[in-house]
């Protein structure tokens, strides 16, 4: 299977520069924990984590991605903008950043500082963006399948979007058992998570 190479900042260091609206940021709120990255991709490194119903800044958004460039708690970086909502117009209903107006939030470039291999993207995590937020994670696994999970890890698989609690597994991505325990594991975009077999859907996000 062939590799692709990404231009990444492996440190979460990059270049941005914004074109159009100046000073244009958009407060969001999130719809599930969601993953702050170094980069715009699931390849790049976490590196904060923007929590369920919490706000972020939206400096603006990489023309012809999803991906958008935030701040949350004074961490930089860059969020994947399904699972992100915000008033556009003047504080009315909140609207999900992906079906934003064209000219809500200005484009956003990316250099990258070094390159990151990963494996080519395996499909895309299935879901209702809207109804992610719907989804309860389970309570907090026991320390023993944390321990497993992190003892027996395997490869990652490179799914379009990001791994939170409500979206679901393609069946092209194999699950993992764990011993006498009823959820299934897989490594999505470089994160363990915990899977209901039955229903494919992620019920807990390892952190």
């Amino acid at each position: 299977m062939h590799t692709m190479l990404f231009k990444g900042a492996a440190a979460g260091v990059a270049l941005l520069a914004l074109t159009g609206l100046a000073g244009a940021e958009v407060l969001a709120r999130a719809a599930a924990d969601l993953n702050i990255r170094s980069g715009p991709g699931p390849q790049y490194p976490i590196v904060g984590v923007i929590g369920v119903n919490e706000e972020a800044e939206i400096e603006g958004c990489r023309e012809g991605s999803k991906w958008c460039a935030v701040n949350h708690a004074g961490v930089n970086g860059w969020a994947y903008s399904d699972y992100l909502s915000a008033p556009f117009e003047g504080g009315g209903d909140y609207v999900v950043v992906t079906e934003r107006p064209a000219e809500a939030l200005p484009p956003v470039s990316f250099e990258a500082t070094s390159t990151i291999e990963v494996e080519p993207f395996h499909g895309e995590l299935i879901g209702r963006k809207t109804a992610i937020g719907t989804v309860e994670p389970i309570a907090p696994p026991p320390a023993e399948v944390t321990t497993y999970i992190q003892s027996n890890r395997v490869e990652p698989v490179y799914l379009e979007g990001e791994a939170v609690v409500g979206a679901v597994v393609p069946e092209t991505v194999e699950l993992r058992e764990i011993p006498d325990y009823e959820y299934r594991y897989v490594y999505v975009n470089q994160q363990p998570v915990l899977i209901e077999p039955e229903t494919r859907r992620i019920v807990y996000v390892v952190r």
